[in-house]
């Protein structure tokens, strides 16, 4: 599985700042507006205007114009493709630490723990 090394940093980068988690959040419950949504934040529109730009360009949110708002809908592909992702380096590491357990269940007799090492 290869993803793009870029579209990776896109999606960790905008997900790494709890401000646009907690937006994620909001809209995994349904579409809201850019007021509805930097309401819970003591920051300005502009602020609030700002991550959102950041969510947009990683592709986790899209915005529809509806009159004169924008609604913001979360899009859930780039988070599936973040957790296909780190499902591969869990199988990674996973694998590799079975296969240090095997290796040292399998050759514990070879050890010597009381063996005393000099410098």
């Amino acid at each position: 599985m290869k993803i793009n090394p870029e579209y990776l940093d896109a999606i960790f980068g905008a997900l790494a700042d709890p401000t646009r988690r907690q937006i994620l959040e909001r809209l995994s419950h349904g579409p809201a507006n850019i007021t509805e949504l930097g309401a819970p934040f003591a920051m300005s529109q502009p602020a609030i205007s700002k991550h959102m730009k950041i969510l947009d360009r990683a592709g986790l949110v899209s915005r529809e114009k509806e009159g004169r708002c924008y609604q913001m809908k979360m899009n859930p592909e780039p988070l599936e493709q973040a957790m296909k992702w780190v499902k591969a380096m869990k199988s990674f590491w996973e694998g590799s630490f079975d296969g240090l357990t095997h290796y040292l269940e399998n050759n514990h007799t070879t050890l010597n723990p009381d063996r005393k090492t000099t410098p």
